[in-house]
This record gives C-alpha cells, structure tokens and sequence, in this order.
C-alpha cells in the first residue's frame, strides 16, 4: 500500500494542475456547458485513479520483466536470436501502446480512411521493432550511438523531399508517440538489463538511448509507406 500511495501522489502531481486550470476558465472564461464539465471532472477522477494503478503495475510488473529478459537473452541466447527477439518484443509493446492507438484514429478519421489505421499501427511497429534491434546491435557490438542517430536523421531528411506531404507530419508524429507508457518502461529495462550482463559495457553509456533509437523507426517507416502509396 505504501507503494501505491506513492504512485497516488505522483498521478495527483500530473493530473491535479491541468484540472485546476480547467476549472480557472471554466468559471472565468469558458463557460462550458454543466454536463460537459461534470463529464471532464469525472474523467480527470478516473485518470488519476487508473495513472497511479499503472504506474504502480508498470514498477511491479513491466520494469522487473523487462531487465528480467535482458539480463538472461544474452546467457541462453545466440547473437541473431537476440536481434530477432529484440525486433519482436519491440514490435509487440508498440502495438499494445495506447498512444500508438490513439494516433492511428485520429489519423483515420481526419484522412476519412484513406490512411487505414491497421496499416499504420503495422508501420510504427514495425519502425519500433527494427530500430529496437538496432540498438541491441548496438550495445552487443559497441557501436557509437551518435553514428546511429546520425545516420537515421539524415534518412528522414532525404525521405521528407520524395514522401508525400501529409505523412511527413504524420511519421513525426508516430514517432513521438512511441515514447508511450507501455513501450519506454519496457525498452529501457530490456537495454539496461542486457548492457549490465555484458563484459566491458556500461548501463548507463549502453543501456540508455535505445528509446531515443526506436523513435527514428516509425518515422522512417511512415515516410517509407508514403513513398509507396503518397
């Protein structure tokens, strides 16, 4: 319990300030109508009490699981099972991220369904899963992190000048939103629990910098897929 009030607390400090701010203009400024407002009350209620809930399975659950796997992959596993495992457990929690979701709607709704949503979330796992096997070669290898992202960037620079226009915004985007809340807890245990089982690597120089990595993916992709159907 004490671990869960903790978690309370840090979902109040979140969402407590934006709820005072609303309730500022609502009764200054906006004036919305009373049934809206009492629905937004009772959403920020409910958003307070399933944040602290998922911070608390996040710290319980995720984190432990995720350095779990990363400290035993490299003692039982070969060098390309690791890379395809990698790639795999990337693109799963991508596709389970909420914001991944929530993007992917907005996008089909405003596209009125010409960039199907399915498809979209595919990329941007896709993206995630690739960049995340990246960035395991990465600490496996020792390869320099700013060669990486060096390298990404300047492919979505040349990609922006060939995609079409509406996906360029769109690929940004998707890759802000793959630093949700289910993705970034998971990775991040993953890439420290690998780089401090490894002879001669550092957990703070190579097991950080692997969400940094898996955001460059759904860009990429979502320019990519531009491309071919812009």
């Amino acid at each position: 319990m004490k671990g869960y009030r903790e978690n309370l607390s840090e979902a109040l400090q979140a969402v407590l300030p934006i709820t005072l701010v609303v309730m500022i203009l609502q009764f200054s400024m906006v004036s919305m109508p009373a049934v809206v407002f009492i629905r937004f009350l009772l959403g920020a209620l409910m958003v307070m009490v399933g944040l602290s809930l998922f911070l608390h399975g996040v710290k319980t659950g995720l984190l432990p699981l995720g350095e779990l796997v990363g400290v035993e992959m490299p003692k039982r596993a070969s060098f390309a099972f690791m890379l395809l495992l990698a790639f795999i457990l990337g693109f799963v929690v991508t596709v389970a991220d909420p914001n991944v979701r929530v993007l992917a709607h907005q996008v089909d709704v405003v596209s009125g369904g010409e960039i199907n949503r399915n498809i979209l979330i595919l990329t941007v796992a896709l993206g995630v899963g690739f960049f995340v096997a990246l960035a395991m070669l990465r600490i496996i290898v020792g390869i320099p992190i700013a060669y990486l992202l060096a390298g990404g960037y300047v492919l979505v620079i040349i990609l922006s000048f060939f995609t079409h226009p509406d996906f360029v915004p769109i690929g940004f985007d998707a890759g802000g939103v793959t630093t949700g809340p289910v993705t970034v807890p998971f990775i991040l245990a993953f890439g420290v629990g690998t780089a401090s089982v490894l002879g001669g690597r550092s957990s703070i120089t190579d097991g950080f910098g692997l969400v940094g990595l898996a955001s460059i993916g759904p860009v990429i992709g979502v320019m990519i897929l531009g491309v071919v159907f812009g």
